[in-house]
């Protein structure tokens, strides 16, 4: 990442979530020529937005952008650029993208959620980028997700298509948080993993989060290994559920419980194989995610894709 003025064409890439928010000039083939990241504050919606703000006038300097485009955690109203992140509680049908305009200009500003940067990222750079269909999943907090077909996003009526931590894989399965039964989120994100195992006798200890449960299974603890296989057929599950829907070739797992490694992708692909018996999904591909910034990459894919 240079430090030297930026000179050519660029968009910049904005990655919003609960935790950090990102963002970057980016060129044309997916190079991130200056950037930065900042903790998400807490506070109000204008406390946050100036925080974003701060962020955003950092990173262009003297540069202008050629159009912006933002990933943000949902749901989001993509028609009039309003966002609603659960984990930002400040921000309820927030302006996003009318905020972001007065600040860059009259350029494109998109939005997306920010499950589709993701998988809009590792398909520009990352892992799918030879993929001809491609599923991204998020397994964090929550399990998200994105569908490309043919080099796009698949958006849905409100911008909130392939939400896969909400199909349901489980008729008489546990409570999620969405008001459902049996969503895959309710088994395979990394709080539901920990409560699981922990019901079950592992760990009392109130600080034991997905990365101590990860620990504990590539150790062998069996109780942290059942969670994650309980995770993992959640997850195979909905990536069967999405293939034969799709016709689907490749899928890329990331976000902070993919980092768990072979104890969550073991299982996973081992699931996925068991479950996908129809000839067209036998081949069905599940790799970890290669880049640390897919949002944002993502979010600036969509960007360059509005100026042509």
């Amino acid at each position: 990442m240079s430090d030297e003025p930026v000179k050519q064409d660029t968009v910049l890439g904005i990655d919003i979530g609960g935790t950090k928010m990102a963002a970057a000039l980016v060129s044309a083939d997916g190079e991130i020529l200056t950037g930065g990241r900042i903790l998400t504050p807490p506070g109000d919606a204008d406390v946050v937005f100036a925080a974003l703000g701060e962020l955003i006038g950092r990173v262009r300097g003297d540069a202008t952008p050629v159009a912006v485009g933002i990933g943000s955690a949902g749901p989001l109203d993509q028609e009039h650029g309003l966002v609603s992140p659960v984990n930002i509680a400040g921000w309820r049908n927030f302006p996003l993208v009318e905020r972001v305009r007065e600040l860059v200009g009259d350029v494109p500003v998109t939005l997306g959620v920010d499950g589709h940067c993701f998988a809009l990222g590792e398909f520009w750079t990352g892992a799918g980028r030879d993929a001809d269909t491609l599923l991204g999943i998020v397994v964090s907090t929550g399990v998200g997700g994105g569908l490309v077909v043919d080099g796009k996003p698949v958006i849905g009526q409100s911008g909130n298509a392939a939400h896969i931590g909400h199909v349901v894989v489980d008729l008489d399965g546990e409570a999620c948080a969405c008001g459902s039964y049996g969503c895959v989120e309710a088994y395979a994100s990394g709080p539901r993993m920990v409560a699981r195992a922990k019901r079950r006798g592992w760990r009392i200890d109130e600080d034991a989060d997905a990365a101590v449960l990860a620990a504990d299974a590539a150790a062998g603890n069996e109780l942290a290994l059942a969670a994650f296989d309980d995770g993992a057929q959640a997850l195979a599950a909905g990536i069967v559920a999405t293939a034969v829907t799709v016709d689907l070739t490749t899928v890329v797992i990331g976000g902070g419980v993919s980092k768990a490694g072979p104890v969550l992708f073991d299982p996973v692909q081992a699931w996925v194989k068991r479950l996908a018996q129809l000839p067209f999904i036998t081949d069905l591909a599940v790799e970890p995610a290669q880049l640390d910034n897919a949002g944002l990459l993502g979010a600036a894919h969509q960007a360059w894709a509005a100026v042509g």
